[in-house]
């Protein structure tokens, strides 16, 4: 695990748009729909900070 988890900040990234979504829906009157979709961006951030722990992890050496 060399390579810099790009996948972590394309869930970032996805996360953030998510969120502008939903204040998009609110502002438009979907109020039914702001709570699934900060659901999902909160799961891509949840994801993208635990994609970025386990990289870190993985490359500290091993002290065995």
């Amino acid at each position: 695990m060399k390579q810099v988890p790009f996948g972590a900040a394309a869930l970032a990234v996805l996360g953030t748009a998510l969120v502008s979504f939903a204040f998009e829906l609110r502002a438009q009157g979907y109020e039914q729909y702001v709570q699934d979709v900060n659901f999902l961006a909160g799961t891509a951030y949840f994801t993208a900070i635990a994609t970025a722990v386990m990289w870190f992890r993985a490359r500290r050496p091993h002290s065995s």
